[in-house]
């Protein structure tokens, strides 16, 4: 059996100040509203880091996922009841190149 990759995206919130868990809520309901709970379910999403001082969030997704995981960041509006957009900054396939890169 092959083992899945994994690819690690770098996000920033531009306007809110949501936790981790609310950031990570906003995403799943993007993705869920774009691809349904079975598209969703395919994407191994997961948070890693989040760093409440620099807005700055690290999510774990499924490679094959990755285009779709994109895709439902950029749909997001609102976060917390706030008017916001939130980034993909960078992405990696190691943790350590990733935190490099920042």
């Amino acid at each position: 059996m092959k083992r899945a990759k994994r690819r690690y995206l770098l996000l920033q919130d531009s306007e809110a100040s949501p936790t981790g868990r609310e950031l990570l809520d906003a995403v799943w309901a993007a993705v869920t509203k774009l691809y349904g709970e079975v598209g969703a379910s395919q994407t191994g999403l997961s948070l890693i880091d989040y760093d409440e001082e620099r807005k700055t969030a690290v999510l774990r997704v499924w490679l094959a996922a990755m285009q779709q995981v994109r895709a439902s960041i950029a749909s997001i509006t609102r976060l917390v009841g706030k008017d916001a957009a939130v980034h993909v900054l960078a992405v990696s396939g190691t943790l350590k190149s990733l935190r490099e890169k920042t």
